[in-house]
């Protein structure tokens, strides 16, 4: 599995600063910041990148906390990961939004709103890792398998949680 991507979450009391995606694959979906590790980068130098690229904000690798990796299998073949950071920042006025780029709306969403369970505007993969993201202080591996767009099984370190679909 190629670990090709990264994400980051920044964090603000109790929300977070989520990218609504103009693109796929998540398109229209609220998302962290991040994207494609390019050849010669390290995940962090891509992370700081990315979120420099996507936010205008240029913050100081000591800011960015790593948290793991997640990975996926999609439809029995394709796969793929993305390493995970979470950066926190303690200015309320830091960053006015919402604010419009090319690759979509940035917009801070409270935690308790991503992780509603009626929410189906943010990633699908999301309430299950971001908990441990924000309050864990190890690095996770969280594992995803998908079939038809549908999560089928979700696993965190050695702990397994499968994901039923009706």
């Amino acid at each position: 599995m190629e670990v090709g991507y990264t994400i980051c979450f920044i964090k603000r009391e109790d929300e977070l600063l989520l990218l609504n995606r103009n693109s796929p694959p998540v398109q229209g979906m609220w998302n962290g910041v991040g994207g494609k590790i390019e050849d010669g980068e390290t995940p962090l130098s891509c992370v700081q990148r990315e979120v420099a690229e996507e936010t205008n904000l240029f913050l100081e690798e000591h800011l960015f906390e790593y948290k793991g990796t997640i990975s996926w299998a999609i439809d029995g073949g394709r796969s793929g990961g993305m390493e995970t950071f979470l950066v926190t920042i303690h200015d309320d006025d830091l960053y006015p939004v919402p604010v419009e780029i090319d690759e979509g709306i940035l917009s801070w969403k409270k935690v308790s709103w991503i992780l509603s369970g009626d929410n189906h505007g943010v990633s699908p993969m999301i309430p299950y890792y971001l908990h441990t993201v924000l309050n864990e202080n190890q690095e996770v591996h969280h594992h995803f398998t998908v079939d038809h767009g549908k999560i089928v099984e979700y696993v965190k370190g050695e702990e397994r949680e499968h994901v039923f679909v009706p």
